[in-house]
């Protein structure tokens, strides 16, 4: 209960350091028929690029199973940081190495699209391009200055950042940013795009795997209130006030 209190307490900093004012794009949506498929490819996707550096300390692999996985899958195609089923999901770099490397630890993922949300995750694996000024040699729209390399641009390709022309037909700066794919990925852009989406949509479900019951018991509830004690409260109410005049 301790990391997890400390690990809220660090959360907001993480959003107020991101302030570029951008429009998101919207994440798209997903039959209901294909958001399993869409979260089980996710979880593959961070197990294999997420998870090498940042953590999901509240998470443990075995609530995989929710999304239709069986133990056996979980273990042969997803645990590879750990050897049981039931242990969370950490991962083994130090946060004094972590912080060496990459400026600061890498922040645990285990809520970040209740912080941030899905939109700007979505537009945020989206928008990385290169930046040799930086140490990292990468630099992001939605966050600008972030220590995190583009840890997907095999998938994506590389990006760059051009200066759209103002008004007066001069890039100086003035206008919104734009990228521009350089160098092709092992993706196409429809395909990225899609993977992408695949990744936030398990990264929402992480944040809040008890959702959908949630909101089933919530109408389950509701349905109760309405259909059962509605009518007892009327016939209640027309007893008390029968001798009233």
């Amino acid at each position: 209960m301790k990391k997890l209190l400390l690990a809220l307490s660090f959360l907001p900093l993480t959003v107020f350091a991101a302030g570029a004012d951008i429009k998101l794009d919207r994440l798209p949506s997903t039959e209901s028929r294909e958001q399993l498929p869409s979260m089980q490819r996710g979880a593959q996707l961070f197990v294999n690029y997420c998870l090498n550096c940042h953590a999901a300390a509240f998470m443990r692999f075995n609530r995989l199973k929710d999304l239709g996985l069986s133990d056996e899958q979980i273990r042969q195609n997803l645990l590879f940081s750990t050897d049981k089923v039931g242990n969370n999901m950490t991962v083994a770099i130090s946060k004094k190495d972590a912080a060496e490397w990459f400026g600061a630890p890498p922040p645990d993922l285990t809520l970040v699209a209740r912080v941030r949300g899905a939109d700007w995750l979505y537009t945020y694996l989206r928008t990385f391009y290169r930046d040799d000024s930086k140490p990292s040699g990468w630099n992001n729209i939605a966050f600008p200055n972030v220590g995190m390399p583009h840890v997907l641009w095999q998938l994506q390709g590389i990006q760059a950042k051009v200066e759209e022309k103002t008004e007066g037909g001069h890039g100086d700066g003035h206008g919104p940013p734009k990228l521009v794919l350089e160098q092709p990925g092992i993706l196409s852009k429809t395909e990225y795009d899609l993977a992408v989406r695949d990744l936030v949509n398990y990264l929402v479900y992480m944040g809040e795997p008890a959702r959908d019951d949630r909101v089933r018991i919530g109408i389950i509830v509701v349905l109760f209130l309405t259909v059962v004690l509605l009518p007892l409260a009327y016939v209640l109410k027309k007893e008390f006030w029968k001798d009233v005049h």
